[in-house]
């Protein structure tokens, strides 16, 4: 099994963090949201993890290529990092990791988590997982036969066809298969609304003869701007509350912690309340504060803060008292 995730998207709705980082390295719950991806998709798959391919703009730089090398060792599989330097579609970000389409493959876009409670069958020819949604002019969307067999593949509908949304994550049983409909879309210039998308190449494997069935997850979590991604870290609080959250190289000094929370190392809080639904990155201290579903970055400073629903970045100082916001990396705001 080898797993594709494209992910050299700018995240522009999620800055300004995602100035200085890209968006799948922003963390929810102590770990980047492409790490959690990966992990959440090598629990369900029920085969050994190959490689794994990271498709990113050269510019996100050698160490955040390091990082994802390590993330692919985490689970037993070896790193792969292959560039896309424009956004031409779906079905170009995949392309760009054809080196490593053999057999059995994942493709998951590293813009969304999911919790799901299944077993991968490796005998369907593909598994395009789906959820429910109440406006599906913003996705690709299939329709199902009586059997619950896809029928049709459709991108962005005006009209309404169907409300089962494709969140991203696709199985294909031979990655040879995708790769060649793939690359006739480029070699012919075939495009939908402007660009390259996988869903014309799946309505060409239909047409060969390939069965696709449908995948659901029980949750679908965004992390696309500011709003979703503090309720993914609370949700993601959630699901791992029972491990253990809180670094013994943690501290804490006349502080109450309301969990489930995640307490990186060397934090330091003093005289605070903290939780629940908080994340607190490595080197990072909190003192007189009131801080609830929040996510801290790393190497930042909090005093005098009473926050909920907010996100603050990197080697940020900032004290004050605000409600709502949303600070990037390297900031210093003192009222």
């Amino acid at each position: 099994m080898n797993i594709i995730i494209p992910m050299a998207g700018m995240g522009s709705r999620l800055r300004p963090h995602t100035l200085t980082t890209p968006k799948p390295l922003v963390p929810i719950a102590g770990k980047s949201i492409v790490h959690r991806l990966v992990e959440d998709i090598a629990e369900v798959v029920n085969q050994k993890v190959e490689k794994i391919g990271f498709i990113i703009k050269e510019s996100f730089g050698k160490e955040i290529e390091e990082k994802l090398k390590k993330i692919a060792s985490s689970v037993g599989a070896k790193g792969h990092i292959f560039y896309q330097e424009e956004a031409l579609g779906t079905a170009h970000a995949i392309l760009c990791a054809e080196e490593i389409m053999q057999g059995n493959i994942i493709v998951a876009f590293a813009d969304t988590l999911f919790r799901a409670d299944f077993t991968l069958d490796p005998d369907k020819d593909g598994i395009i997982w789906v959820q429910k949604v109440e406006d599906p002019k913003a996705f690709g969307v299939v329709k199902l036969n009586e059997q619950k067999e896809i029928t049709d593949f459709v991108e962005k509908p005006e009209q309404f066809v169907s409300d089962l949304a494709i969140i991203g994550i696709y199985y294909f049983k031979d990655g040879d298969f995708l790769r060649k409909e793939l690359r006739y879309l480029l070699d012919n210039d075939i495009k939908d609304k402007g660009e390259y998308q996988i869903t014309n190449a799946l309505d060409n494997m239909l047409k060969k003869g390939a069965t696709f069935t449908t995948g659901e997850v029980s949750e679908w979590l965004d992390c696309g701007n500011k709003d979703v991604t503090v309720h993914t870290n609370q949700r993601y609080l959630e699901f791992i509350k029972d491990k253990d959250l809180i670094a013994k190289s943690a501290s804490t000094e006349n502080s109450v912690i309301i969990p489930p929370v995640y307490i990186g190392e060397n934090v330091r809080i003093h005289n605070s309340v903290i939780g629940p639904h908080v994340s607190i990155g490595d080197d990072t201290v909190i003192e007189d504060s009131r801080i609830r579903n929040t996510i801290v970055q790393t190497n930042t400073t909090v005093r005098n803060a009473n926050m909920e629903n907010s996100m603050i970045g990197n080697f940020v100082t900032y004290e004050t008292r605000p409600d709502d916001f949303s600070v990037g990396d390297y900031n210093k705001i003192i009222q």
